[in-house]
């Protein structure tokens, strides 16, 4: 598992005062990514699949999130985690706003598919 946080700002929102949905899902992403890189060192990872992608909450400035990146399956050449995101209210009550699951394919210098290192052991995510 790995956890990373954010705060939202100003620049993130929306004209209505609200977090931009392709700024959470960026991070989203780049968390995703440095999932996978760190627990398959030396692998080009790029994203195939965002499943699922459903906003549960409005999230305004000033909102501490939480990101929880947890990997779901492993196949030959992808890896797919599961991805949560919480907000911290003012009274420190955390609540899930948002999930998805993400995929990635490990590539070749030639943009090619190519297997996973399976022997690598595993120190970030056990």
């Amino acid at each position: 598992m790995m956890e990373n946080y954010r705060l939202v700002r100003p620049e993130h929102l929306n004209h209505h005062g609200y977090l931009f949905g392709g700024v959470l899902l960026k991070w989203l992403d780049e968390f995703g990514w440095m999932a996978a890189t760190l627990e398959y060192p030396g692998s080009t990872f790029v994203t195939v699949a965002m499943d699922e992608i459903s906003f549960k909450k409005r999230i305004k400035n000033g909102t501490i999130l939480r990101f929880i990146i947890e990997k779901e399956k492993e196949g030959n050449t992808s890896v797919t985690y599961n991805a949560k995101v919480f907000s911290q209210s003012n009274n420190y009550n955390e609540e899930e706003v948002f999930t998805t699951k993400l995929t990635f394919v490990n590539i070749s210098d030639h943009g090619k598919p190519t297997l996973l290192p399976h022997n690598v052991k595993n120190n970030s995510f056990e």
